[in-house]
Formats: C-alpha cells, sequence, structure tokens
C-alpha cells in the first residue's frame, strides 16, 4: 500500500493549496503573538515603573500582582498565566530583541522563540546575546523548533563566560525526585540529574524492553497489572529495614520515601512483567503463546518502576559506581583537546546535550558500550570513531553524521532510529555512506509507503520532495566550529 497513490490531480493540487495557507496562517500567528508580547511587555515595564515607587517589596509585588489581574480579568485567563506571560514577554523583548523582531515578522515560531531564548539564558553580555541570536535566527528560519534546541545549546555555549565544569557543579545540587498525581489512579515520577546518568538509564531500560518485546511468553504469563499492592507494601517493610541498617539515600530529595529490596536478593524474589519474563525464559510454554503485548513506553515505565522497587542501590557511594554501571550504547562527542585534559570544550551526549569534561574524559577511557567520537576542536571535522569493543565501523560512522532521523523537522536520536539505504538495496542501491541515513521507525515507513521521496546531494546533504512537489533540504547537524579574528596587538613575546 502506497499513501496517497490514488489521489487524483486536482486533489493533490488541493493539498498544495491548504499548504501553502497554513504557512500563510503560521506566519500570521507568529506576527500576532510578538504583538501581544509587545504590549505585555509594556504592561510589566508599567508594572515595574509603578513597583519601583513602593515603599517595600511586599508592596511591589502587590502591584505586578494587580497588573496580571487587570489584564486577566479582561482576557478571561489566570492571573498566573498572565504573570507568567508577562515575565516571558518582558524577558523577549528587553533581552532578545531581534528574535523578537523575527518573531513578528513571521520569520520563526514562538516556539523557536522560547527555545533560543531558554537556551541564551545565561548570557549577560548583550554583544553576545545579539550574535547568538543573529546566528540562531537564521538555523531557526529551515529548521523546526526541537532541531534549533539543540543547536542553540551548542552556539550558547560558545559565548559562556564560565566553564561547563563549573555550572555542572552548580547544577548538580538541583538534582531531586518528585511525584505528581494524575487522573485515574496514576501518577507521574520526575526526577532532575547528570545527564550522562540519566540518559544511560534510559537507554538501559530501552534496551531491557526491547528484550522484553522479543520474547515469545505464554500468554498466562502476560501480566495485567504491574505491581501487585500486597508486594509494594511488603517491600515497604523492607525499605524501613534497609534505612534502619544505611540511611536514606536521598534525604535531600524532598519527596515520598522510595521501596527498595535488601541487598543480595535473589532475582526469583522479583516482580513485575519484566520478572515474569525472565523467570519464564528458557521454560517450557506449552502450545499457547504470543507476544507481549505490551508498548515498548509501557516496559519501560514497569521496567523502571521494577528496579526502583526490588533493587538495593549498589553504586552511588563511590565516584566512579553510577558511571561503571552504565552499559548502553550512548554517544559522546569529545573534542581531542577535551579528551587529553588540555581544553575546557564540553563533550555532547548524543549530540544534543553538553556534559562536562569530566564526565567525558571518564567515560571514554571506560568506552565499554560507548561510542568515542573524537573531533577536531577547530573545524569540527570527525577525526575518527573509536570503541573498546568494536561494531560495525559504517555504522558508528552513520551515528556521528546524523546524530538523529533525516527527516525535515524530526529530532528523533540517531540510536533509536532505523538505518536505511536511500535507494533500495534491491534494486542496486549500495551500501555506503552516501546512500544510507537514519529514519525513525515512523519517517522509515512513511519514506517506502507514500509519495515522498528522498534524492542523497553529497556531504550528507538529502532532498526530500513531497506529495505536492515541495522541496525541503536536510543537513547533518552543524559541527562544532570556533571561529578566529584578525587582532593588530602584537603578541607578548
Amino acid at each position: 500500500m502506497t499513501a496517497l497513490a490514488d489521489a487524483t490531480v486536482e486533489q493533490v493540487n488541493a493539498l498544495g493549496a491548504v499548504t501553502e495557507m497554513l504557512v500563510e496562517v503560521e506566519r500570521t500567528i507568529s506576527s500576532m503573538q510578538a504583538v501581544r508580547d509587545g504590549f505585555l511587555a509594556v504592561g510589566s515595564r508599567l508594572a515595574v515603573d509603578v513597583a519601583g515607587q513602593a515603599g517595600s517589596r511586599e508592596e511591589a509585588d502587590l502591584v505586578l500582582r494587580s497588573v496580571a489581574a487587570e489584564f486577566a480579568a479582561a482576557l478571561r485567563v489566570s492571573d498566573r498565566t498572565v504573570q507568567r506571560r508577562m515575565t516571558d514577554a518582558s524577558f523577549l523583548v528587553e533581552r532578545f530583541p531581534s528574535v523578537w523582531r523575527a518573531l513578528g515578522s513571521g520569520r520563526i515560531s514562538a516556539g523557536h522563540a522560547r527555545v533560543i531564548c531558554d537556551a541564551g539564558e545565561h548570557l549577560d553580555d548583550p554583544a553576545d546575546r545579539e550574535a547568538y541570536s543573529a546566528e540562531m535566527i537564521g538555523f531557526a528560519e529551515t529548521e523546526s523548533a526541537n532541531r534549533v534546541a539543540r543547536w542553540a545549546r551548542r552556539v550558547a555555549e560558545r559565548y559562556q563566560a564560565r566553564p561547563v565544569s563549573d555550572r555542572h557543579k552548580d547544577a548538580r545540587k538541583k538534582r531531586g525526585v518528585w511525584v505528581k498525581d494524575l487522573a485515574d489512579g496514576m501518577a507521574e515520577l520526575g526526577m532532575c540529574g547528570p545527564a550522562a546518568l540519566v540518559h544511560g538509564a534510559f537507554e538501559r531500560i530501552t534496551a531491557m524492553g526491547k528484550t522484553v518485546q522479543e520474547q515469545t511468553v505464554p500468554e498466562q504469563t502476560v501480566p495485567e497489572q504491574t505491581v501487585p499492592e500486597q508486594t509494594v507494601q511488603e517491600q515497604t517493610v523492607q525499605e524501613q529495614t534497609v534505612q534502619e541498617q544505611t540511611g536514606p539515600t536521598r534525604a535531600d530529595a524532598g519527596t515520598h520515601a522510595t521501596a527498595s529490596a535488601p541487598a543480595g536478593e535473589s532475582p526469583e524474589t522479583a516482580f513485575g512483567p519484566a520478572a515474569d519474563a525472565t523467570r519464564t525464559a528458557g521454560r517450557p510454554t506449552g502450545d499457547t503463546v504470543a507476544k507481549d503485548p505490551r508498548t515498548l513506553g509501557q516496559i519501560r515505565a514497569d521496567i523502571a518502576l521494577d528496579l526502583l522497587l526490588t533493587g538495593a542501590p549498589a553504586g552511588h557511594d563511590t565516584p566512579g559506581g553510577l558511571l561503571g554501571a552504565i552499559t548502553a550504547s550512548v554517544s559522546v562527542t569529545v573534542p581531542v583537546t577535551t579528551l587529553m585534559g588540555h581544553g575546557t570544550t564540553p563533550a555532547e551526549l548524543n549530540g544534543c546535550t553538553p556534559i562536562d569534561p569530566d564526565t567525558a574524559r571518564h567515560l571514554a577511557g571506560a568506552a565499554s558500550g560507548w561510542d568515542r567520537i573524537l573531533t577536531d576542536p577547530i573545524t569540527g571535522a570527525l577525526l575518527t570513531v573509536d570503541r573498546y569493543r568494536p561494531s560495525a565501523e559504517l555504522r558508528r560512522h552513520l551515528r556521528a553524521r546524523d546524530q538523529r532521523c533525516r527527516f525535515p523537522t524530526c529530532g528523533y536520536a540517531a540510536t533509536h532510529s532505523d538505518i536505511d539505504h536511500h535507494h533500495d538495496a534491491a534494486h542496486g542501491g549500495a551500501t555506503t555512506v552516501e546512500n544510507l541515513g537514519h529514519l525513525c521507525r515512523r519517517h522509515h515507513v512513511l519514506k517506502h509507503h507514500s509519495p515522498w521521496h528522498v534524492e542523497p546531494l553529497g556531504d550528507g546533504t538529502y532532498a526530500w520532495t513531497s506529495p505536492t512537489g515541495r522541496t525541503y533540504i536536510d543537513k547533518p547537524p552543524p559541527p562544532h566550529t570556533i571561529t578566529f579574528t584578525e587582532d593588530d596587538t602584537p603578541p607578548p613575546f
């Protein structure tokens, strides 16, 4: 089946016309959002001016609340929402005026403006902010907001006055865990921690989830409920015993206690879907078998809860304990000078998240299951892709080049995407760097079962043609670059 294969010429033309109208509507919406932000910023400035005449901080705060309430009543919106919008609008208009003007002209969307401002939030020098904004606006005009967010973090890093190592030490103090109750007996468990550890944990439960998905288990062993209530109560009692012996492990997290099993507990006492799959592996399953009906996301959640509720902490007491426990494959891009200890340029996790040099050097040194992608700090060119346990060289090169799905606007990580032959191998397409690229499963299916067409242009650049004939150019993520300016000052030697 090929999507839109039966569409008439008139229907395709109508689709093209609707696409053009949507583009114009989005430009108009962006312009009007900029107008709204301008008025909100004016209101905020008026409130600040009046508040400056107040006799105390409490009176000044009441002025801001009063102005927000005035707007909120007229707009039929919560005054808290309005006050937050006023703060955001002032930040955009006053600190990133060129971004605000680009929004007003419809060149970028509100989503683009938000991620640009978020990434450049800590840039204090006006000249640095302006240079950063100019570079990001040009990039945002041809890319989606999620791609802009990744590149914005890289560009903003070049203008940071403090090295990433110092900022990472401060940021680590904000780590924590929290719970948000949802409807229908559900809840969210959130966590903030070092990027390398969080991504490593996610990769590990993803690998476990895929293993569970690939297993064939008896239908009757696929559970309807992840954790029996009675078992949770039993585990809570066990946790109290552990805490009496070792003390709480997250005293500063500010959340409810999390149950954990005693150290040395046998895997046979584990529970939940992952444990069920483990216990049934290798055993006779009978005639009635079925694939696990859960989605990968559901299995991830079940395994994460299983590990948290049945596993004892065994790594956070040693400096390298947690990093050494990461066995999933995660790409870390490290400038050579940083790796050798002669530079402070931050490394990148999966091509999008800056991490401090110390963590990068630790991971590169261990390199068990981690790709080491070494780049030239001047040109950003890929020098080598090395690994302690080698895998297919071509796959490593493609992951280093693409970093994400190569469909326009998509930011899905290459580590979770398929490697696709642009020209089908069954029809003579070569298995080469020029003919291969990463596509997430959604866009992989779209390429093969719809009129979308992709053509390699060389240097990792691809031209995508839509069913209505519109062409979109997708380039590999920009490399690390450092520019030099001529200085007439004589050297001090």
